[in-house]
């Protein structure tokens, strides 16, 4: 493994504001830096109460000018909300305000329900045009500028990887000879099989001589394993009320889940089971196993937690455990 990274959704706690969700991804994201961190990406979701990082480039270049030194994308932007110009210009601006340091992770799901897609898309094509997006997004930030250009954007070559949760990103990965990183931390079901089509089908481009893959892990880490199921029951709870409908700010931690359905407590428990939690010496041991497992290149970790000082603890406490997993890149 080469790098470890991470990805926040800047989630807004109960009783708390958009605006203190946002300062605490600042807070956590120069935390991270400190830490050692290579990446820190932030998702675009919309119509969500618990989500405040729906405008992903505005977050992005906000938690750039507020670090020095670590990369800093979205993963990712859900392409089918938006046009690939936009997209090229939004990202070849940072690029050019922030030299590289601008990841873009690009998503084939809309990241919200239809009616919200709609309002964010008026003009929905029934067709799936992700693959020639991606493409015609490519080639705005590429050297040789067509009719239509992207200013900034033109000449920036962004990193764009591939995300996603089931074969067919894995598919148009290994394609298009991009790196891939797969949605572990939430959808674990097919990451085996993506992980060996991608592998085995990868074809090299200009961009990428190799394969390229990141797993993401739900990590949930305290001094005890105790306190860590106890801080990470608030993503337990959210993901419930969000399969039934409820949708709305990350809960306070609870010693009591007898609430959710059992069947829906189940749904969530697998959902999130790609996931170390517990005291430092249980994450090492399942983070050891993780990946060892699936051998990535590189690991990227998420993990919601109500308290913001115990998300910055469990940040710190990956770290000092990644660091020890981490083989320096070899020079070229």
């Amino acid at each position: 493994m080469q790098h470890y990274s991470y990805l926040d959704l800047a989630p807004i706690p109960e009783g708390q504001t958009a605006a203190q969700a946002l300062r605490s991804t600042v807070d956590l994201a120069q935390a991270a830096e400190k830490a050692g961190f290579h990446r820190y990406w932030l998702a675009e979701h919309h119509n969500m109460p618990g989500i405040a990082s729906a405008a992903t480039p505005v977050v992005v270049g906000h938690v750039a000018g507020h670090t020095k030194t670590m990369r800093i994308g979205a993963g990712g932007i859900m392409l089918p909300n938006h046009s690939p110009l936009v997209v090229a210009e939004q990202f070849g601006t940072l690029a050019t305000l922030y030299p590289n340091r601008i990841d873009l992770g690009l998503g084939r799901a809309p990241g919200t329900d239809m009616q919200t897609a709609r309002a964010l898309r008026r003009h929905m094509a029934q067709e799936d045009t992700f693959p020639q997006d991606v493409q015609e997004l490519i080639a705005y930030l590429g050297d040789t500028p067509g009719p239509v250009q992207a200013i900034p954007g033109t000449g920036t070559h962004v990193p764009i990887w591939i995300l996603g949760s089931s074969l067919f990103g894995a598919q148009l990965a290994a394609y298009l000879g991009l790196p891939y990183a797969f949605a572990s931390h939430f959808a674990p079901t097919h990451l085996e099989e993506a992980l060996d089509i991608y592998r085995r089908t990868f074809r090299p481009s200009d961009r990428l001589a190799k394969p390229h893959v990141m797993i993401a892990i739900g990590v949930s880490a305290a001094a005890t394993d105790e306190e860590a199921t106890y801080l990470r029951s608030s993503q337990l709870l959210a993901f419930a009320r969000l399969r039934t409908g409820r949708p709305g700010q990350l809960p306070h931690p609870t010693r009591d889940l007898s609430d959710i359905p059992e069947p829906i407590l189940a749904q969530a428990r697998y959902a999130l089971s790609c996931s170390a939690v517990g005291s430092p010496a249980t994450v090492r041991q399942q983070l050891t196993e993780l990946i060892a497992r699936h051998q990535p290149d590189e690991v990227m970790i998420t993990g919601m937690m109500h308290d913001h000082a115990a998300r910055v603890r469990s940040l710190q406490i990956a770290a000092e455990v990644l660091a020890d997993l981490t083989t320096p890149v070899a020079a070229a």
